[in-house]
């Protein structure tokens, strides 16, 4: 079976990325973010959503562990700005409905929702330039990157929340990051 953990960096929706995990039948725990990387016996990660830059523990470390990595929302910022990215605060805060347009339809992560999909965001944070070897997968009227690919490294980010009921289509989103987890 499939094992994908969670890594908890203390955002409010944490559990229902491990609940719908489960509920598309994979092995997943959720882990603290200062869990010692070599103690991650997984076949992907998802970098959960959360507060604060200043609280991503040991993140840095996951994203060379050699298996597929997601990051939502925080987890996506953390990851452009680790990789020489960068983000900003956004124009428009707190939580919306937004209608998100997909760029690419062949992306591995989210390519199946296009020609655009309805979710569940946060953009108080956002990224504005993704980093060397990712490009940017989707766009809203709201943020300029709601997603971003590198394929090639197994790396993926969505600035939604799949994980949430409001949004359309999360289990498509889950779904994908577990046939990218089982091809690698």
């Amino acid at each position: 079976m499939t094992r994908i953990v969670v890594i908890d960096n203390h955002g409010q929706f944490t559990h229902l990325e491990g609940r719908a995990l489960r509920d598309i039948g994979v092995e997943t725990e959720i882990l603290d973010n200062d869990t010692d990387p070599e103690e991650i016996n997984a076949d992907g990660i998802v970098l959960s959503g959360g507060p604060s830059m200043d609280r991503v523990g040991r993140c840095a470390d996951y994203l060379d562990l050699g298996v597929p990595v997601l990051g939502i929302c925080l987890g996506m910022q953390f990851m452009a700005v680790e990789l020489d990215g960068s983000t900003h605060s956004g124009d428009y805060g707190g939580y919306a409905d937004v209608t998100v347009e997909i760029l690419d339809d062949e992306d591995p992560l989210i390519g199946s929702l296009a020609p655009e999909t309805r979710v569940w965001a946060s953009h108080a944070d956002e990224v504005d330039t993704v980093p060397e070897g990712f490009e940017r997968t989707a766009r809203s009227d709201v943020c300029e990157v709601e997603a971003m690919s590198n394929p090639e490294r197994g790396l993926y980010g969505v600035q939604w929340h799949p994980e949430v009921a409001h949004t359309a289509e999360g289990e498509a989103v889950f779904e994908a990051f577990r046939t990218i987890c089982e091809s690698r």
